[in-house]
């Protein structure tokens, strides 16, 4: 049967999980870790390094090495969280042909659904691996206060990676899928979401039948772990440059190494009261004289430090709570996602916030993967009994006369959904008139993402005001937008199915679906013979290390001269297409390896 697994695509670290009856199962990599570092890089042989293997070369290699590249995803280059990041990272962030953001890497120019594409990829592979099948669709999560185009790239990402993304769910719903499945549970919940680039509060009924209501869900997409990490960096650094007149910012491997050593310190804060930073040679002044770094860090310094990120979280959940028309005192249960919980500061905040201890009964780093594979299978098989009611986390809306945003779809409406409202011309003798379609909060409607325009035209020449246009919005369980127009008079109409774009032309993605496919082809390839190789060498090995005993028992006679001939000659072929990289021949000679092995095993044990 196919199987349909569950991805969490994360900023820090992705995770993938799958069914096993009806159970959801995190599938852990070769390393055996149940998560795999966002991280891709381009060593300088040109050769492509995803998951643990690019974070253990980062610090060397940081110019070339992606993080966090979800932060980025689906944005537009002249947005105020681009112009951060540019500020903020390692790597080179340019722009792209379409308005959009590109990597450069080496001498290569990559979008970042095709970065992204590579950890998905690298989810697909863990998952074939473990279930020894092939693995062709996914329910891939994103953070729940992502816009059309963020979700839109997301899929073309999956698309790129190899893999069709039969459904986007929400992180903060999958948590809370992963929470509720298979127990009767019936109760309003929050589910508080700090993970390493983005913060995500839903509120959710659910029912003791499987109903999973949202009722609200808000958030940031520029808000995580990143964030608390930049806030160390920038204390070690001020401190720095006060010491030396150094920024250290400007070296690329120095702030690879400051953001690799501020993670750790926030990781470890989070079980001891203090903790040290030592970066030795840190970077050298222009009198070849090498410099130190060597701090000590406290948990109430880094709070400190962090306070108002924190706040925002709470300020937000507060939205969240005011959005769903309860009180706090409604929240039957908190549940928290993300590494970033783990921080005994956020974790107070959410309790005395909520007034309730927190739920610490779900894995933080996979609930959002085993809710993903809960979806996946409910998607495919029958026999899960679960109904998924979702919202839509933007207004959705047209612009009007004045750049005015009018909203027809307000944010948190439980989707699928339609609405339709009518609308007058604003000129005499108005023969067309443009529809702007647009997601956002913002009365103003250049604030808010522009989703896709048409024009009616045909319309009958009339005083202003007098010809009346329905515009009606429709949303489907995917998110997809469709919007009609109609002069009601006449009839007349014209409708549009509104996909976002990531900032990819097709034929961009169907040129990188057919890179990363060759990819695939060659890693699998380089796979078999590395198996191969080492089968072989280990055989070889211990097949010329009986030559000495064999020779002594069988070697004078004539068929122990055949039978070393055979042996040596097995050997020989077998080094020769090691050398040529033939996994065939090498898996060939493999045979031959074990028939003399098995004849030398068969000798040695006569003879004793």
């Amino acid at each position: 049967m196919e199987r349909v697994i569950g991805i969490d695509l994360g900023t820090t670290n992705s995770c993938v999980a799958v069914m096993e009856g009806d159970v959801p199962v995190v599938v852990p990599n070769r390393g055996g870790y149940k998560t795999t570092p966002s991280m891709v890089a381009v060593t300088e042989a040109g050769k492509r390094l995803v998951g643990h293997i690019a974070k253990r070369q980062a610090i060397t290699n940081a110019e070339n090495t992606v993080y966090a590249a979800k932060r980025l995803i689906g944005r537009k280059w002249n947005s105020p969280q681009v112009k951060n990041s540019l500020m903020a990272c390692s790597y080179t962030i340019v722009e792209g042909p379409h308005g959009d953001v590109r990597i450069r890497l080496r001498d290569k120019v990559y979008s970042v659904p095709e970065i992204s594409s590579m950890v998905l990829q690298e989810m697909k592979i863990i998952a074939e691996d473990y279930l020894d099948q092939p693995v062709n669709k996914a329910v891939v999560t994103v953070p729940a206060y992502f816009n059309d185009s963020q979700r839109q790239a997301t899929k073309d990402a999956g698309a790129i990676a190899g893999l069709e993304v039969v459904r986007i769910i929400n992180e903060p719903t999958a948590a809370a899928l992963a929470y509720g499945f298979g127990k009767s549970v019936d109760k309003t919940v929050a589910v508080y979401d700090l993970g390493g680039g983005t913060f995500d509060i839903s509120v959710l009924e659910i029912g003791a039948h499987g109903v999973f209501k949202v009722v609200s869900t808000t958030g940031d997409t520029f808000l995580g772990g990143e964030d608390f990490d930049t806030r160390v960096i920038d204390w070690l650094v001020q401190d720095f440059k006060r010491e030396h007149g150094i920024d250290l910012r400007e070296d690329r491997m120095a702030l690879q190494r400051l953001r690799d050593a501020a993670e750790k310190a926030k990781c470890e804060l989070a079980g001891v009261s203090t903790t040290e930073i030592n970066l030795p040679f840190i970077i050298s002044t222009g009198r070849n004289e090498a410099l130190h770094l060597q701090r000590s860090i406290s948990r109430q310094t880094l709070e400190s430090l962090t306070s108002d990120l924190i706040q925002r979280t709470i300020d937000i959940c507060s939205q969240a709570i005011r959005d769903a028309r309860l009180d706090i005192g409604d929240i039957e249960d908190v549940i928290l996602v993300g590494g970033m919980t783990r921080m005994l500061a956020v974790q107070n905040a959410v309790r005395d916030f909520f007034h309730r201890e927190p739920n610490r009964g779900v894995h933080p780093d996979e609930v959002v993967a085993l809710g993903a594979a809960i979806q996946a299978a409910a998607l495919v098989e029958d026999k899960h009994e679960m109904i998924l009611l979702d919202v839509t986390p933007h207004a959705l809306g047209i612009m009007t006369f004045g750049s005015h945003f009018e909203e027809l779809i307000p944010q948190n409406t439980t989707v699928p959904t339609s609405r339709t409202k009518t609308f007058t011309t604003s000129r005499d003798n108005q023969t067309a008139v443009k529809i702007l379609v647009m997601q956002g909060e913002s009365q103003r409607a250049q604030e808010n993402e522009l989703l896709g325009e048409f024009v009616l035209t045909g319309l009958r020449r009339a005083p202003i005001g007098h010809v009346e246009i329905e515009v009606a919005f429709s949303i489907n369980t995917d998110g997809i937008v469709s919007v009609n127009a109609t002069d009601i008079e006449t009839g007349q109409a014209q409708s549009i199915q509104v996909t976002a774009s990531s900032g990819l032309t097709p034929t961009e993605i169907e040129s990188m679906m057919e890179s990363a496919h060759g990819y695939l082809v060659e890693r699998r390839t380089d796979e078999r013979f590395e198996a191969a190789r080492q089968e072989a060498e280990s055989l070889i090995d211990e097949v010329e290390g009986m030559f000495s005993e064999i020779e002594r028992a069988i070697g004078p006679s004539d068929f122990g001269r055949e039978v070393l001939e055979k042996a040596r000659k097995a050997v020989d072929l077998a080094r020769s297409a090691v050398e040529r990289k033939d996994t065939e021949a090498v898996k060939g000679q493999v045979e031959q390896l074990l028939r003399a092995q098995r004849m030398f095993r068969g000798v040695v044990s006569g003879a004793h």
